[in-house]
């Protein structure tokens, strides 16, 4: 990828955190919005930031923006800090949405209102608002390019598919399984695909913290053991980065040629390194969630929270955290594939053809 605006942005957020520590970064204001994301190993969560900060300096918030790296005792310990140093409201994309507990005890003695944002926060009533995608509907997007590309209506197969799962401490990790389990669990149960591993349940399938590296390990096995006189048709991942830990795996014995090309392989995101990826033919497709507007709907949960008006909402019953059903807003995934990724991704100014090889 050519060093883009993109990039540019990134490198900038990444010193800037790195110089600031646990102070994050702030604007200038008289209320101060703490944002609290969990890594900037991927790209998404650092444009989901950078979004969020712009959108409250336009309505003339302060912010405190920080990442916990992955790293839960440190997301916690930022939150805390937060709190002490007496933000007025927080936006938070947990790590572990079950680890946050004590720190929304604190939050609630301290009438500081809680926006869950992309992942939810679980086991605790102070939480005001939801703020995702259609996660449920992200699976079954994938699921059914699955379905409508690899050839089923043209009376071909059957095929190999393995399935890889996200972060079992992610709650949305759950619904893209389960979305895309149903359309693909009954050509698993008819044969029409063969899942040569066996492993065809959510934990066989899960991938710690989301990782590339684990995923490209377990690709790894699951070749070794099981294709060594077979190829794989297909990899439904839920991430990005994990298919792009997949693709490692396949090309290190020998697939992404002509003989040997590679299998059909999801994704979500669209980071910058996969969309590339799809451009070189390489990952199949992926899923674009605008994180402006995601950002843009979290501001609005915000200002609304603050001025104690009521936010815009659009689902009252999905997204049960086991205290309660958390109010959610939720926007429609877009898949992305070589046919459209210059429409979808270009043209709407969400990267330029600068930063692509194309």
């Amino acid at each position: 990828m050519k060093k883009g605006i993109l990039g540019l942005t990134a490198a900038l957020v990444l010193g800037l955190t790195a110089a600031c520590g646990s102070e994050g970064t702030s604007s200038g204001g008289d209320t101060t919005i703490g944002i609290s994301m969990p890594t900037q190993s991927s790209e998404r969560w650092v444009n989901d930031g950078n979004n969020m900060v712009e959108e409250f300096e336009e309505l003339g918030y302060d912010t405190d923006l920080q990442y916990g790296e992955d790293v839960v005792e440190d997301q916690v310990s930022q939150i805390e800090n937060m709190i002490t140093e007496g933000v007025d409201a927080l936006v938070i994309a947990p790590i572990d949405g079950e680890a946050l507990t004590n720190v929304l005890d604190m939050a609630e003695n301290s009438n500081i209102p809680v926006i869950s944002y992309d992942r939810l926060i679980m086991n605790h009533d102070h939480v005001s608002y939801y703020a995702t995608f259609d996660n449920f509907e992200v699976g079954v997007i994938q699921g059914e390019y699955i379905e409508e590309n690899i050839g089923l209506d043209e009376g071909e197969g059957p095929f190999t598919i393995e399935l890889f799962a996200g972060s079992p401490d992610d709650n949305n990790a759950y619904f893209f399984w389960d979305g895309a389990m149903s359309v693909l669990e009954p050509y698993i149960e008819s044969g029409d695909f063969e899942v040569r591993s066996g492993q065809t349940n959510f934990d066989q399938a899960a991938t710690p913290q989301w990782s590339g590296s684990d995923a490209q390990e377990r690709m790894d096995n699951i070749l070794s053991s099981d294709y060594s006189n077979e190829e794989v048709d297909i990899v439904y991942s839920p991430f990005d980065g994990i298919s792009l830990g997949v693709i490692s795996s396949l090309k290190s014995v020998g697939y992404g040629t002509e003989e040997q090309p590679l299998p059909l392989i999801t994704g979500q995101d669209a980071d910058s390194s996969s969309v590339q990826s799809i451009i070189d033919g390489e990952q199949t497709m992926t899923i674009f969630k605008d994180t402006r507007a995601l950002a843009d709907k979290a501001v609005e949960m915000v200002d609304a929270v603050l001025k104690e008006e009521e936010a815009e909402v659009n689902d009252t019953e999905t997204y049960d955290n086991g205290e309660k059903v958390v109010p959610s807003n939720l926007l429609e995934p877009v898949p992305v594939d070589e046919d459209n990724y210059e429409e979808v991704l270009i043209e709407s100014g969400y990267y330029s053809k600068e930063d692509f090889d194309m």
